[in-house]
């Protein structure tokens, strides 16, 4: 899933769940699930771009997912702390954070390789123009159910 897929799945999870003991967990986990449902990212087909494409495709997503989480917190969800939801967004991104060494920076050595191999386990790639339609739907719905709760 896109960086903004997490960062807004991390956005609904922190205005639902004010515990962040209960809440950490839950984004971490929610990382693993939603790159097991087929979607595309910025890593799909990355065989193609040359590293510095996909680094600033990466960039803008990362930057994208953070607008639009606060969007998302000032239009929908107005009680949630800001700080707190940017710690629980960032918690729903953890695992690619802790592959991006292993991706931009030629780091294939631990810890960075194993935790891109255990994390590459759950990814399931799909491309354009279902890949992003997909986690689209499964973003949209998660808001909506979330207004509602």
């Amino acid at each position: 899933m896109t960086a903004t897929g997490h960062a807004l799945i991390g956005t609904v999870i922190a205005a639902k769940v004010g515990n962040p003991t209960l809440a950490v967990p839950i984004a971490i986990a929610s990382h693993f699930l939603a790159d097991a449902l087929p979607h595309w990212d910025t890593g799909t087909n990355k065989a193609g771009k040359s590293k510095r494409t996909f680094f600033i495709e990466s960039f803008f997503d990362v930057l994208l997912g953070f607008v639009l989480s606060w969007l998302l917190i000032v239009w929908i969800f107005p009680a949630t702390n800001l700080i707190y939801a940017f710690l629980i967004i960032i918690m729903a991104q953890l695992p690619d954070w802790l592959t991006a060494p292993y991706l931009f920076f030629n780091m294939k050595f631990f810890p960075f390789k194993n935790i891109y191999h255990f994390q590459k386990k759950f990814d399931t790639t799909l491309g354009l123009p279902w890949g992003f339609i997909n986690q689209a739907a499964v973003v949209l719905a998660l808001i909506f159910f979330g207004r509602m709760l």
